[in-house]
């Protein structure tokens, strides 16, 4: 059997792929398939096994940072600029970046495998029960939730960058020096190549330990954002960003199953004169019992003329009608599963009620479905061709279904044309939104105003109308719609004229309320984030008056904020007048369409975005994928600050690629966002301690071990600068080999690594004084002025050590070395202890095991070090003096500080 498919996907064209073109598929023939189409999985990965390699390495190298390095080990194969062993550059310069390649390994695994997984559990939900016969034309990329997002790409941290620029001013520190080395020699002789000799001799300036200290600290901080019991089922799937989630400025969230969750409860329903909520739903029960109760009682072929030829309908049967439309409207369908006691077979014959589970591709659909079951009506069965209800008293109704027109984002509205088996009558029922049942439905003076009230509620409205035909109109309209549906050209357009031509004069029949309720602890969350600095805009699909009423439910938008609702606009110039309208507005939230939206982007986009920023929340409804990741992109462009986006959904993905930072929350839409994700939770109040302690936390961890591996580089060389100085600007190291390589790893790595469990407050303070946030968002930790004070830190105490060290040197070189790199570590060790702010007990072993490295290598280092002369009382007191002068100067300032200038923190620490 041969079926061809015209290809109605428009955003292939715009997505750059090739033109639509006819699909030819071989139905019980797989030798006849000429072409090869995307196989039906999720890949979330960066990387394949022939990229791996090639894209992690150019990642690295890209960057200043690591290129300076490579470059630097190269250039020691040449004979005139070798200044030592070739391990001493290679051996650091090969362990950053198999740390770097293990890591990214590590991750690309687990994404792996998490695609796997869940590949598997798709397979496996369409193979469960039974026999599954369909056609799927598109699979993979090719599905259209798939083409709304780009391809994972591997995020840079601001952090990151900032370090990267810093290196760069190292590197112009380090040409300077060079640069007067060689000027003060006069520029003799073969002053080129000494210039390059000072680059290599200096080249500690710029730490190559600096890279994988930041990688591996990323490594710690999720490990332990991931082992936090307080934010339980937290994963991290990136983790080259943790830093970014301490310097958040604008977080965009979801509303559906991210704020709200996604678990809808029927909350009203409206007919129109009278409407029942949750204390009145008894009432509707009465009535659909007394309707069946009559109906039982009567003769069936008295049963049909009499409720047929009431002209004026009673409440109940009203009600009735109202009640199984609902029933009958829907994509639901009852599944019957064993429990233990009844086997499958039989509670599927039985409609057994405790067996009995609703699937549906809308939490709406199945709320409204169990609402019916609630009060009376019960869905037991259906399949593609019929549907079965049971009444109170137990009695199936059973319907054929004739035709059924599934919803669409397009249609917003969803139909069916069913047939009552008992009676013989066809009805075609329907259900959508307000805004395009409006013109569907008989004129009344009351769906308008009472959707609008429902939908400030919080309620999602559904408008349900019902339309009777007679058995000629039903075959005229088959006839057309079958012809419809064999046209070759212009398929969709003529398919959907004919449903049009049934969708007229239908008759009200009554509103349906849902309520999708709030996340636990949303209020209290997006109150911190508020507190903290952090402005947040609501982005969703809802309609305007849902997402005005949860905002203000959530307390997104507080009670003492005005609104100001962007009215509709289609042109230019009505955006350029509302534009000035909500100008004059000052300190109030702004809720806006996609639709006016997009046309203020279009016209005024620079306007749009500096109005916009300066409100205290903004609710986008309406919004498009594509619109969310825009609007994502506009605020990185237009204010430079970092963005964080969190979702549930598939129609998140793209925002959460986009964002610097994208959180997925798994939830009932499946796990898409979860797996496209840099960090995954569970639930949305877990962000408040995701951002509050974990973002803070790893930032100004980072930003406290960054400048101090950059202090320990620039110590040293000072100290070597000194050295040349002091003997006629020779390009000598004053430290060769192991020395060189021992200082920035066994002798003084644990202690400073240990920095990465440092922090100022407990977790409950940071959570309770959230303003504590606000202050990272200036960058203070790693500023210009913090790397300057850490500069002039590192060349007072290089200074002092070295120029102690010549003074008080006795007699060989040897000496000098031997006092000199006493004092360093000494120095390095005291300086962890004084930037410390908590301490842990793995600190104190960092630094008692580093000190005993050291002692204990003393006996090994004999090629450069005087073992006799370190174990004589004169070497002792040296280098006490030569610490003392270089630390207890710094230690005085520090107590200073705080005493006359405490900062932020330290009074809730007292």
């Amino acid at each position: 059997m041969k079926c061809s498919f015209h290809r109605c996907c428009e955003c292939l064209r715009c997505c750059g792929r090739r033109d639509p073109r006819p699909r030819t598929v071989w139905l019980g023939h797989p030798e006849k398939r000429d072409q090869r189409y995307p196989r039906n999985v999720i890949n979330n990965q960066k990387y394949n096994f022939f990229t791996f390699l090639p894209g992690v390495l150019f990642n690295q190298f890209k960057y200043f940072f690591n290129l300076y390095f490579l470059l630097l080990a190269c250039s020691q194969f040449v004979v005139e600029m070798r200044l030592g062993a070739l391990y001493t550059y290679w051996v650091p310069l090969g362990f950053v970046l198999a740390v770097t390649v293990i890591r990214e390994a590590a991750e690309e695994i687990r994404c792996y495998m998490r695609d796997k997984e869940v590949n598997s559990q798709i397979y496996s939900k369409l193979t469960a029960r039974g026999t599954v016969v369909g056609v799927v034309l598109y699979t993979g990329r090719e599905l259209r939730s798939v083409m709304n997002t780009s391809n994972p790409r591997s995020k840079i941290g601001l952090f990151d960058l900032e370090v990267n620029c810093l290196t760069k001013i190292l590197f112009g520190a380090l040409v300077v020096v060079s640069l007067v080395m060689v000027a003060l020699q006069h520029f003799a002789g073969r002053w080129y190549l000494q210039i390059i000799r000072f680059l290599l001799l200096f080249s500690n300036i710029i730490p190559i330990s600096l890279r994988v200290n930041l990688d591996m600290g990323k490594i710690v901080y999720s490990w332990v954002i991931r082992r936090d019991s307080k934010i339980p089922g937290t994963v991290v799937r990136s983790s080259t960003i943790p830093e970014q989630l301490g310097r958040i400025s604008y977080l965009l969230t979801d509303k559906t199953g991210t704020l709200t969750q996604n678990e809808m409860v029927f909350k009203r329903l409206h007919l129109g004169t009278v409407a029942y909520g949750l204390d009145s739903m008894d009432e509707v029960q009465s009535h659909i019992f007394s309707i069946y109760t009559q109906q039982s009682q009567d003769p069936p072929a008295v049963k049909g003329l009499t409720l047929a030829t009431k002209v004026r309908k009673t409440m109940s049967s009203r009600v009735h009608e109202a009640v199984k439309a609902i029933a009958l409207c829907h994509n639901v369908t009852p599944v019957y599963e064993s429990n233990g006691v009844t086997d499958q077979a039989e509670a599927e014959r039985h409609y057994e009620d405790s067996c009995r589970v609703y699937q549906a591709s809308s939490p709406d659909e199945v709320a409204l479905v169990q609402w019916t079951e609630s009060v009376g009506l019960t869905l037991v069965g259906r399949d593609q061709s019929s549907v079965q209800l049971r009444t109170p008293g137990g009695h199936i109704l059973n319907f054929t279904i004739l035709q059924i027109f599934p919803f669409t984002y397009e249609s917003k509205r969803m139909g069916i044309i069913v047939r009552d088996e008992s009676t013989g009558e066809i009805t075609f029922y329907m259900k959508g939104a307000d805004v395009v049942m409006a013109g569907i439905v008989q004129y009344n003076d009351w769906l308008e105003e009472e959707c609008g009230n429902m939908a400030r509620e919080g309620l999602r409205v559904l408008v349900v109308a019902k339309k009777s035909l007679t058995e000629e109109q039903y075959q005229d309209f088959e006839a057309r719609y079958v012809q419809a549906k064999l046209s070759v050209h212009d398929r969709s357009l003529k398919v959907a004229t004919v449903i049009e031509s049934l969708e007229m004069e239908m008759e009200l029949l009554c509103l349906t309320g849902v309520e999708d309720q709030l996340q636990t602890d949303v209020r209290p969350t997006l109150e911190t984030l508020r507190n903290a600095g952090i402005k947040v805009w609501m982005l969703t699909g809802d309609k305007l008056e849902t997402a005005t009423c949860t905002a203000k439910n959530a307390h997104l938008v507080t009670r003492t904020q005005d609104i100001h609702i962007f009215r509709l606009v289609t042109n230019r110039g009505e955006a350029h007048l509302e534009l000035n309208a909500f100008r004059r507005k000052h300190d109030c939230a702004l809720v806006i369409s996609g639709d006016s939206l997009e046309v203020c982007l279009k016209y005024y986009e620079y306007e749009f975005m500096e109005l916009a920023c300066q409100c205290p929340a903004v609710v986008c409804c309406r919004c498009a994928p594509t619109q969310k990741a825009q609007i994502v992109r506009l605020l990185q462009e237009r204010t430079g600050k970092l963005t964080c986006a969190v979702g549930d959904g598939g129609n998140d993905v793209s925002m959460i690629q986009e964002a610097d930072c994208g959180v997925g929350v798994e939830g009932k839409e499946g796990k898409q966002a979860s797996l496209a994700a840099d960090f995954s939770i569970t639930q949305f109040k877990h962000l408040g301690r995701l951002l509050m302690v974990h973002g803070r936390n790893s930032y100004k961890r980072s930003a406290a071990l960054s400048q101090f591996v950059i202090h320990r580089s620039l110590c040293i060389s000072t100290m070597q600068a000194v050295f040349s100085s002091v003997f006629y600007f020779a390009s000598v190291p004053l430290y060769q080999g192991f020395l060189i390589i021992g200082y920035s790893t066994i002798y003084t790595m644990f202690p400073v690594f240990s920095l990465v469990l440092d922090k100022d407050v407990k977790s409950e303070v940071a959570m309770l004084y959230p303003e504590l946030y606000k202050d990272l968002l200036k960058g203070r930790p790693l500023s210009y002025k913090t790397f300057l004070i850490w500069v002039l830190i590192s060349i007072y105490q290089g200074s002092i050590i070295m120029y102690g060290a010549l003074l008080l040197f006795e007699s060989e070189f040897v000496h000098i070395v031997a006092i000199s790199f006493t004092s360093l570590i000494l120095t390095e060790l005291l300086m962890v202890a004084l930037t410390i702010q908590t301490w842990h007990w793995l600190m104190i072993v960092a630094e008692l095991l580093s000190l005993s490295c050291y002692i204990a290598s003393l006996v090994f280092l004999h090629e450069f070090i005087d073992v006799y002369f370190i174990a004589t009382l004169s070497f002792l007191w040296k280098v006490t003096v030569i610490t003392l002068v270089s630390c207890l100067p710094l230690y005085v300032l520090k107590y200073l500080r705080r005493r006359f200038s405490p900062p932020s923190y330290s009074k809730l620490t007292s």
